[in-house]
């Protein structure tokens, strides 16, 4: 038997701190009679494992984890005997660099909600359980290894009976660093909107619960953030809501006790009750039920519902105690990012929110809700944060550090390190002193948490976005400038692990182009080291530039006026606008600048059949169009044609405007409209990708670009592609719009590292 006795060190990486994984390593080595030792350190979890029959405790450390842990690396040798004498759990030690990870903000587990509401449980109401399983993480930690002196809560001393749980490894909340009672731990309070306090520990969730159902507006501090909640049934409240906020029209998000709670306000399907149950529990864009009671201004002009459980117990309490659904939207003010501290609440909320339902945990890093939706079969984020971030996209290769700053709208920033990429969490528009603030924080953050130092800063190519002037004036790292659409087509491919060349079918509103116009149509053949511009909508005016994505009724006149040279058809939308100064700034090419963007041919079909003349909210237009055809109706496409110029496809639109303007004369509905419009842009795409192929022999297509959170087009160009034998990547784990770009970033500047330019 001692012949068979064997040492081994196995070293792990991933998500393998904060989550179990190292009790869960000691009870297996128990299990199976061993001996040694488990520590955290900064490269990961290191075991040192003696017995016999050593593959059985790897093979049961491989496929039995813990159910938040995620194993990225697994690293065995074997090493002298040492003779143990039994199996301990070591100190924490910073070993040479960081290469593990930290998991995500985590909902309540099954486990804590039951205690949560035990009365005979010492966390009975306790608004901050947790244990390894569930509760904070990303947002309360500063460092590596996971340890309570790097978090948030390292000014919480644990009493005896949270001690004696923190140090028993048979235990749920051995070594789980937000741990605490009430004795101990984190505490609530209400305060009015001048800070004082209004409610005792006690009274808070039956006093704010009260608040809200006599129309209160509140301020509630979760995990990454505040909250503004209100009464979701409360017309009048949530429109002084959206006054107070300065946001018109944009839909809400509304938060459910349960899933019961939630199945009354939308139609769910099994996917979508498995994303809202979660550990990272996001917002999921589903289909409204049209009894369910919620106020019509909360989701206006769409059959779409934001709808989210209670992911926190504080937010369990306070949605028990309420009973019904509430409005859970970010606390800010429009275009600023969500606050985090609680005297910062008070003062940047005080003119929306009337009470402040607060804590005195510390936030470190804020992090918006994340939001999905189901799109050609299974369920896409169209905004990645809380619950996801910062788990890595793994990818091809490995090479040098690079950080990426992303482009302006839904921005985010990645760092890329070894095999892994780590994008942000969604840091918002990058468009005002606030937001830019966010920016920078976020990119401290990651550099501090995971300590890289990058070799290069890579960035888009407009000169005017504030995240490319931070990329030329930090003048410490070199820099390299990236087109908006090759980062998009770069970043479908590294999430799906491909390396390229492929075709791209890039969509979107708007991209600074190598020209100088605004692309945003385009088909790109590329890989991580370049691209050509295969092919794009056919160019078109777009008349005062920024105006006209606000208000599409230009962009109709416009395109209008080019299609019918001059000769306008006199359609119902005409008659409210003066049309002269338009047609004048595209005649004599007075500000308005050329573009291909699929977005602002969708404003202009949108605006000429009747829907928005103007927007409150990016994509407006476009996503009103798209719920006007619904999934119904067999009407043929409109005619369409590609012509080539100069080596340049162009899928002609002035054909295509002319069809849509006499269907409109006719009296077609917007709904027959819509679904013609959406078969013609589907067919005349794939017309592209296959005079594409006939040059290259490619037969990957990647599509990517914010105009494929249109599951019509999503679904309509995977099918028709498919079905011509096309190899189809889509995005998975990142958003297909500008969410999307600081990965494909960051592995074209490796890519151009990699080739002679270090």
């Amino acid at each position: 038997m001692a012949d068979n006795l064997q040492r081994r060190r196995i070293v792990v990486n991933g998500i393998v701190q904060g989550v179990g994984f190292r009790p869960f390593v000691y009870n297996l080595a128990r299990r199976y009679g061993l001996v040694g030792t488990v520590s955290n350190t900064s490269a990961g979890v290191e075991i040192e494992i003696e017995g016999i029959d050593l593959d059985r405790f790897e093979n049961s450390l491989k496929n039995d984890l813990p159910p938040q842990a995620v194993l990225s690396s697994f690293a065995t040798e074997v090493i002298p005997l040492r003779n143990y004498t039994e199996f301990s759990i070591g100190l924490s030690r910073g070993v040479g660099r960081v290469s593990t990870q930290i998991a995500p903000d985590l909902a309540v587990c099954p486990d804590c909600l039951r205690e949560l509401f035990d009365p005979d449980d010492r966390r009975y109401l306790y608004p901050f359980i947790n244990c390894t399983n569930c509760g904070p993480r990303y947002s309360i930690v500063t460092g590596i290894p996971y340890d309570r002196e790097k978090t948030a809560m390292r000014r919480f001393e644990m009493c005896d009976d949270c001690r004696a749980e923190y140090e028993d490894p048979a235990d749920r909340r051995f070594h789980a660093q937000p741990n605490g009672c009430p004795e101990c731990g984190p505490r609530i309070s209400l305060c009015g909107s001048d800070g004082r306090e209004i409610a005792g520990a006690e009274q808070v969730v039956a006093r704010a619960a009260g608040l809200l159902r006599d129309g209160g507006i509140l301020a509630v501090k979760g995990l990454g953030g505040f909250h503004l909640a209100c009464d979701a049934r409360n017309e009048e409240t949530v429109r002084l809501l959206r006054h107070r906020k300065n946001r018109e029209e944009k839909p809400l998000a509304v938060m459910a006790a349960d899933l019961e709670m939630a199945r009354r306000l939308c139609r769910l399907d099994r996917d979508e009750e498995g994303a809202l149950l979660s550990p990272a529990a996001p917002i999921v864009v589903a289909a409204a039920r049209g009894d369910n009671g919620i106020a019509p201004s909360v989701a206006p002009f769409t059959d779409k519902l934001g709808v989210m459980v209670s992911y926190t117990p504080l937010h369990h309490l306070l949605l028990r105690e309420f009973g019904g659904p509430l409005v859970m939207t970010s606390g800010n003010l429009s275009e600023e990012p969500i606050c985090i501290d609680n005297r910062e609440a008070l003062a940047r909320l005080a003119g929306i929110a009337d009470y402040f339902l607060v804590h005195d945990r510390d936030i470190y890093m804020r992090g918006d809700d994340s939001v999905v939706m189901k799109m050609a079969g299974r369920i896409r984020p169209l905004r990645r944060s809380r619950g996801y971030v910062p788990r890595p996209i793994p990818v091809n290769g490995d090479g040098p550090r690079v950080l990426a700053v992303g482009g302006e709208l839904k921005n985010t920033v990645c760092l890329l390190k070894e095999n892994q990429a780590f994008p942000s969490q969604h840091l918002g528009d990058i468009k005002n002193l606030e937001a830019f603030g966010f920016f920078k924080e976020g990119i401290h953050h990651l550099q501090e948490i995971f300590e890289v130092e990058p070799e290069l800063v890579v960035h888009d190519l407009h000169p005017d976005y504030l995240s490319t002037r931070w990329a030329g004036e930090q003048g410490i790292l070199p820099v390299l400038a990236v087109q908006h659409h090759h980062a998009h087509l770069a970043s479908c491919l590294a999430e799906n692990r491909h390396d390229g060349p492929a075709i791209g079918i890039i969509l979107d509103g708007s991209g600074y182009g190598q020209d100088g116009t605004v692309w945003g149509g385009e088909i790109l053949v590329g890989d991580f080291s370049g691209f050509t511009r295969y092919g794009c909508l056919e160019p078109m005016p777009l008349p005062g530039g920024d105006a006209a994505v606000k208000a599409p009724w230009r962009t109709a006149v416009a395109y209008l006026d080019m299609a019918f040279e001059g000769n306008l058809p006199e359609l119902p939308f005409m008659a409210d606008h003066d049309l002269g100064p338009i047609r004048e700034m595209v005649r004599k090419n007075i500000n308005s600048p050329l573009t291909s963007s699929c977005g602002r041919l969708f404003d202009a079909v949108a605006a000429m059949s009747g829907g928005r003349q103007t927007i409150a909210y990016e994509g407006q237009a476009a996503i009103e169009l798209m719920e006007a055809a619904g999934r119904g109706g067999k009407e043929p496409a409109y005619r369409w044609d590609i012509i080539s110029i100069d080596d340049i496809l162009y899928p002609g639109l002035r054909a295509l405007i002319r069809q849509v303007a006499e269907d409109v004369a006719s009296g077609i509905s917007q709904a027959i409209i819509s679904r013609r419009f959406h078969r013609t842009l589907i067919e005349m795409l794939v017309g592209a990708a296959e005079r594409v192929r006939e040059q290259t022999g490619l037969d990957t297509v990647v599509l990517s670009g914010g105009s494929f959170n249109n599951y019509l087009l999503l679904e309509g160009l995977i099918g028709h592609l498919e079905g011509k034998g096309y190899n189809v990547l889509v995005h998975r784990q990142l958003p297909a719009g500008d969410g999307c770009l600081s990965l494909g970033q960051a592995v074209i500047g490796r890519s151009w590292l990699l080739n002679n330019h270090r």
